[in-house]
């Protein structure tokens, strides 16, 4: 009786795994959410004039110079809000997910990746724009904003409400499934490996460092994410470039395949099995996606909670996220593995092909170590920036008495991610993650006439984001704004 309870269970967890699978191939297929995602970013681009590229410069001061704007309501810093949506961005995407898109796709999906990083820019800006401009003041005082609020304030009558009720709960889903337990589940892994702790340690660790931020809610995250964010990119940026240089000779070939390998496949070789441009464009959207988040909507969420005085200067620093999570840190990390030559060894070592090509390069167990300490970093992040995400979702849900429950069953659920297997988890969390981002992408080309009109005024009236609040506060009772 008990062995066939046994293999009952056993057939249904697989049944379910493929039925996973199955969906969240179709989902993040290449003729559904991907083509969306992408030419979302595309469309939006093109309506907003190209803001990525002329104001970036711009936006990357605000955000990481002046980084504050004290001009209007909000909780945290927009310099704040940028680390807390860097911390839940920047993750093990940006190490294994990358290798992953390379060893499947070849040299040339680093290509795609990037195109979605730029595209992506227009998506992260508009989704912040909005978060900030239809934010709320919650029952404590605090700023609440995010899909779950534009959608259903942007967006009159049924069909808003219930995409942003669709956008909410699989939100709430995600949070506990890409958000935690599989990033406890990579911090407990490589713990292990690197340092020999046994994974139960790690999970009280994560499970007393984690409960002791969640304490203080948002202001807490923001400080956190304020000091600890930046550190871990930094780290691990002078690690990458200390390979690369000492690989300077291979770049420009590197290079090279990147650009041809985009647009004619790659050949097999190695343990590379060979693969075509739409494979190549696939698995650099996808992971591209998968790393920046744009176009999802979750960094509306922490933007939203940003003291700035117009949402058109939240959105330009909100922006300047993907440029540093997909321009930056993954370029780092696709040159490396492309110039070490490590790059043709198959998807079977996609998982540690990062720390390899590392390797090769850097002296004893450096290259392995610092790729460690690094997906330990970005994985613990990026639990704290999908906390704030989560809670605020299923805030929108059930309200503020949602709150503490919420923290309490995250806190206990890190634990548990550090010490069990996934497999099923992150078949889980993919689905989510796609069905997450639908709601938002039909907001964004909905509402998408708004935010062209409202940036260009503002651009317009403060090209050089210098603005004073009063006269920001001049320039919205002058529009008719009831903004604030």
């Amino acid at each position: 009786m008990v062995i066939q309870l046994t293999r009952r269970y056993f057939l249904s967890m697989e049944s379910l795994q493929n039925l996973l699978d199955t969906l969240g191939g179709i989902v993040w297929g290449p003729f559904f959410l991907i083509p969306l995602l992408l030419g979302t970013g595309l469309y939006l681009t093109i309506r907003l004039g190209g803001i990525q590229f002329f104001t970036l410069g711009r936006a990357l001061r605000h955000g990481l110079i002046d980084r504050s704007d004290e001009g209007g309501k909000g909780d945290i810093s927009n310099y704040q809000a940028l680390t807390t949506a860097l911390a839940a961005t920047v993750g093990v995407g940006n190490i294994v997910g990358v290798a992953t898109a390379i060893s499947v796709g070849g040299p040339g999906a680093l290509f795609w990746i990037w195109v979605t990083g730029l595209v992506g820019m227009a998506s992260k800006y508009t989704e912040a724009f909005l978060g900030v401009r239809f934010r709320t003041t919650d029952a404590k005082g605090e700023q609440s904003g995010g899909p779950q609020y534009y959608l259903k304030r942007g967006i009159q009558g049924p069909v808003g409400k219930v995409l942003a009720f669709s956008f909410a709960v699989f939100a709430v889903i995600a949070s506990f499934g890409i958000g935690n337990l599989t990033q406890a589940n990579a911090v407990s892994a490589n713990l292990e490996r690197t340092f020999g702790l046994d994974t139960y340690a790690s999970g009280v660790i994560i499970f007393v460092l984690l409960g002791a931020v969640l304490l203080g809610g948002i202001q807490a995250i923001g400080r956190v994410t304020a000091a600890f964010v930046p550190m871990m990119i930094i780290i691990y940026i002078l690690g990458g470039i200390t390979v690369l240089v000492l690989e300077a000779g291979q770049i420009p070939a590197a290079i090279g395949l990147i650009f041809t390998d985009a647009f004619t496949g790659t050949a097999a070789t190695g343990g590379f099995v060979g693969a075509g441009i739409m494979l190549a464009i696939q698995f650099g959207v996808a992971r591209g996606i998968f790393s920046n988040e744009s176009g999802m909507g979750s960094a509306a969420i922490a933007a939203a909670a940003a003291k700035t005085s117009h949402p058109v200067r939240q959105g330009l620093v909100s922006m300047t996220q993907t440029f540093i999570d997909t321009l930056i840190v993954v370029t780092i990390t696709g040159l490396v593995i492309v110039t070490s030559g490590v790059w043709d060894q198959g998807r079977a070592t996609a998982g540690t092909m990062t720390a390899e090509a590392f390797s090769t390069v850097l002296p004893g167990q450096w290259g392995g170590t610092i790729v460690s300490l690094s997906i330990i970093f970005f994985a613990f992040s990026t639990i704290l920036g999908w906390s704030y995400y989560g809670e605020r979702s299923l805030e929108s849900l059930v309200g503020r008495r949602g709150t503490v429950p919420y923290r309490i069953i995250f806190t206990i659920m890190a634990f548990v991610g550090a010490t069990v297997q996934l497999e099923l988890v992150w078949s889980f969390s993919d689905l989510a993650n796609g069905l997450m981002a639908l709601p938002n992408l039909i907001g964004l080309l909905v509402l998408s006439g708004l935010v062209a009109r409202e940036t260009r005024a503002y651009l317009k009236f403060d090209p050089k984001l210098r603005a004073s609040p009063e006269d920001v506060a001049a320039f919205l009772r002058a529009q008719g704004s009831d903004w604030k």
